[in-house]
């Protein structure tokens, strides 16, 4: 039965211009954010990951969101613990602390550095409607410490949250870093922040031997009705003096290529923070989000020592339940001759590596 709170919930989703959202989003004659040179992944128009699939068509992506079963979530799930983070984390020393959904902070050689932050109630562009938050952050906003730099991998608003954004900007004034287009998106929000784009396969020299490269990754983009694909999506790679850290907030696995070509360019990668959330149903999801099968693949081809998996327990974008990714993740890994390398923290969890 399509009652008037799921076409409510419905509406949320297509409105938070999410990866489920995105497919109903006709592209303007021209684009919203960006003007650039057309390159092997970008028509002019739109950004484009070459030889991925085409959108689902909006008679798909209604069927699902209208009649397609959806698990049942908890309104509220308390974390065990709020992490307290120190100041600062010399030296070569790694100090990993998992806020919630796809937002980490990175202590290393004396920065701070966070992964798509968001401390908003909703991943969405309203505050009564959209997907709501479920766990509360694993940080407090005010215990942050002094952020240097912000990394966001691409505009849906489970990852581009401009209110953290403000209160990040107006505090610390943090470099921050994203992928073509999404800067005039972040400016139109707050108007003197000041932000570096970045296009795939390029880097940001931070000193202090820390360097950001921006991968590509398989995936899409779109703020409202009119700008699918307008803005750059991408992983980011930090090379630091005691590790490397791969960041990837959203993709599908596709053919492998994806992280068989980090792995070529990034070898010996020493955490890979890895998507295992947002999945179901499959018929829908897969060109855009890995499952944890896909994600412990992932993780083989890319070589890499740890795997941390985030973007699941904090707002219910698709079907699966609560806890079901890190079942499915268990049950992946044993598969494959099990690991205890593959780590799903709660939020306030913290991993350290010593360089």
């Amino acid at each position: 039965m399509v009652t008037r709170r799921r076409v409510l919930k419905v509406f949320g989703t297509l409105a938070a211009g999410t990866a489920v959202g995105a497919a109903l989003f006709a592209p303007r004659p021209a684009n919203a954010y960006y003007a650039g040179p057309i390159s092997d992944h970008f028509d002019g128009t739109e950004f484009y990951y070459p030889g991925a699939p085409k959108p689902k068509a909006l008679g798909d992506l209604l069927r699902w969101q209208m009649f397609d079963p959806k698990a049942t979530w908890p309104v509220a799930v308390d974390v065990p613990r709020l992490d307290v983070p120190p100041r600062r984390v010399d030296g070569r020393a790694v100090r990993l602390s998992y806020v919630g959904h796809a937002s980490f902070l990175l202590q290393t050689a004396g920065r701070n550095i966070l992964f798509d932050p968001v401390w908003s109630e909703r991943a969405s562009p309203f505050s009564f409607v959209g997907p709501r938050r479920v766990t509360p952050p694993g940080i407090a906003f005010e215990a942050l410490p002094p952020i240097d730099l912000v990394l966001v991998t691409h505009n849906h608003y489970d990852h581009l949250d401009v209110a953290t954004l403000g209160r990040l900007w107006q505090r610390d004034r943090p470099r921050v870093v994203t992928p073509l287009g999404n800067d005039t998106i972040m400016r139109n929000a707050v108007p003197d922040l000041v932000a570096e784009t970045v296009d795939w396969h390029q880097s940001v020299d931070l000193g202090g031997g820390l360097v950001v490269h921006a991968e590509p990754c398989q995936h899409w983009s779109a703020r409202g009705l009119r700008d699918r694909r307008h803005a750059l999506w991408a992983a980011f790679l930090v090379e630091a003096p005691g590790s490397r850290v791969l960041f990837i907030g959203d993709t599908g696995f596709g053919d492998g290529r994806t992280f068989r070509d980090i792995a070529a360019r990034h070898p010996r990668v020493a955490m890979a923070l890895l998507p295992i959330g947002a999945y179901e149903p499959r018929w829908f999801m897969s060109d855009q989000h890995m499952n944890p099968d896909e994600a412990v693949r992932a993780f083989e081809l890319l070589g890499a020592e740890r795997a941390v998996g985030h973007h699941w327990g904090a707002f219910q974008l698709t079907a699966e339940g609560f806890e079901q990714p890190v079942q499915d993740l268990a049950q992946a890994l044993a598969r494959n001759g099990g690991t205890s390398s593959f780590l799903t923290p709660r939020p306030g969890e913290v991993i350290e590596l010593t360089g």
